[in-house]
């Protein structure tokens, strides 16, 4: 199924494309709970990281019948994201030079309602305590709202935390509660959190980046690789981890995730069945915003 599994992906690390479906194959029984009924956005590099990779979002044509998809609206139209539902699509993904696995917050069918709500802290600089000490600033303010967080690193420069959603909040709802979140956040700590969306007016403090939570918006998928050297994963890690300082974005990665799921499994595996409705929280966030 994997067409030139020898060609080279990763030209530092000797990565190819066959050790890239190897991965996906292996990591599929972890992964595919977190990908099934997503849209799906495809990061492709046909021709390796070393050279200029691109995004697709549509299989509107060229791509097999049995091809799960789903047909959302766009400004102006319309277009048909593909959608991982089995080792198959998984693979067939991967034989397209997928290397990146980008997701929506939300599934098939109820595409407009949320069952995540996704806070990327990207640092402008390499400072691991400061990355630390805002991913668990940020915990702990979501505990004061009621709501359990969990962790993965990116894979590239920061942090994901994820709020499971009960998949009754309407997305707009979501994007505006992760929005308010980010600025009472900021506002907290001004001098080392921003959420300046110019890389130049930043300085050296972290982005709070809400915006994955919109309709159509994306966050990396649990267990993807990222088009890195080294082919980075973003990877579950627990808050124990972080406190501790034993991770960072780039702690996993295609070569050392098999070793890691057989030592702690899937840190995520009851995610979904720990969804929470944002109702009360949304009424004690407007008691902490003046």
């Amino acid at each position: 199924m994997i067409t030139h599994p020898e060609k080279v992906l990763f030209p530092e690390d000797g990565i190819t494309k066959g050790d890239l479906a190897a991965y996906y194959e292996a990591i599929a029984p972890v992964m595919l709970p977190h990908l099934r009924g997503r849209p799906l956005t495809m990061e492709r590099y046909p021709a390796g990281i070393g050279n200029a990779g691109f995004w697709q979002k549509d299989v509107s044509r060229g791509f097999p019948a049995w091809l799960k998809r789903v047909k959302v609206s766009k400004k102006g139209g319309s277009l048909h994201h593909a959608v991982v539902t089995d080792l198959r699509s998984l693979l067939w993904v991967a034989n397209q030079n997928t290397i990146t696995h980008h997701v929506w917050t939300s599934r098939v069918p109820k595409l407009t309602y949320p069952d995540v709500c996704v806070f990327d802290l990207d640092p402008s600089k390499d400072d691991l305590k400061a990355l630390r000490t805002a991913a668990l600033d940020l915990r702990d303010l979501l505990e004061e709202l009621g709501l359990a967080s969990w962790i993965k690193t990116t894979g590239s420069k920061g942090f994901h935390i994820v709020v499971p959603l009960d998949g009754r909040t309407p997305i707009s709802t979501a994007a505006r509660f992760a929005n308010i979140v980010g600025a009472l956040f900021v506002s907290r700590a001004p001098d080392r959190l921003t959420q300046e969306f110019s890389k130049a007016d930043r300085g050296d403090r972290i982005y709070v980046d809400t915006g994955r939570n919109g309709y159509s918006a994306t966050f990396a998928a649990a267990y993807t690789v990222r088009a890195r050297r080294g082919a980075p994963v973003s990877a579950p890690c627990t808050w124990q981890e972080v406190e501790r300082g034993d991770v960072h974005a780039r702690s996993f990665t295609l070569r050392n995730m098999s070793e890691r799921i057989d030592a702690v499994g899937d840190l995520w595996a009851d995610l979904r069945r720990r969804g929470r409705s944002l109702s009360k929280p949304m009424d004690r966030l407007r008691c902490l915003v003046p």
